[in-house]
């Protein structure tokens, strides 16, 4: 997605005091506290900031680095943004994760998310965004998960309101199939529903 793209995307998404696309991209950050005392990537349009110099957008670009964990990722955003749990845009794409962080479940305003690119082995990880009720958008392509059987089920059955995943659009077919996933993995709970009918 390009920054005009993610632009249209936040003024369409009603959070019209947020300006340009926080870029910290090909950074070589190794932590998330490494922004603290960097400078982000220039945009096609200047960043907006309040009167404190807090930076107004809602999107944060961290692809493309080394970072591992986000243990810091609350402190720096109150450090750096005016909203930091408004945040609804955040690229980790092409870093070094291992885990979803639980962090990630206090920014409750996300609606996209990136995690193509990195090492997250466990299909598990991805329950923790449950927690997260508009995210429509998530990509996790390119780590060890997606060669786990039921890859895309699992994640259209674990976040009910996502619409796209890995670039691909989730169908009203998929959810169907998905349904019917679901019932076979838990027939007791299937039984228990019709005797209650």
């Amino acid at each position: 997605m390009s920054n005009d793209e993610t632009d249209k995307e936040s003024e369409s998404g009603g959070w019209n005091m947020f300006g340009s696309p926080v870029d910290f991209s090909f950074r070589e950050l190794n932590t998330i506290s490494d922004m603290l005392s960097d400078e982000p990537n220039p945009g096609a349009r200047p960043l907006k900031r309040d009167s404190e110099q807090k930076i107004l957008s809602a999107t944060l670009r961290l692809n493309n680095n080394f970072l591992s964990d986000l243990t810091a990722l609350m402190d720096t955003l109150s450090a750096l943004y005016t909203e930091p749990t408004r945040l609804a845009w955040l690229d980790l794409s092409f870093n070094e994760f291992q885990h979803i962080h639980p962090v990630l479940t206090q920014l409750k305003e996300l609606r996209l998310l990136y995690l193509h690119g990195n090492r997250i082995c466990k299909l598990s990880e991805v329950d923790k965004l449950a927690a997260l009720p508009f995210l429509h958008t998530i990509t996790l392509h390119g780590n060890p998960i997606v060669t786990e059987r039921d890859y895309r089920a699992h994640l259209i059955a674990t976040l009910p309101h996502v619409k796209m995943i890995d670039f691909s659009a989730v169908t009203k077919q998929e959810r169907e199939l998905t349904s019917v996933w679901q019932r076979s993995r838990n027939p007791h709970k299937s039984m228990s529903h019709s005797k209650v009918d």
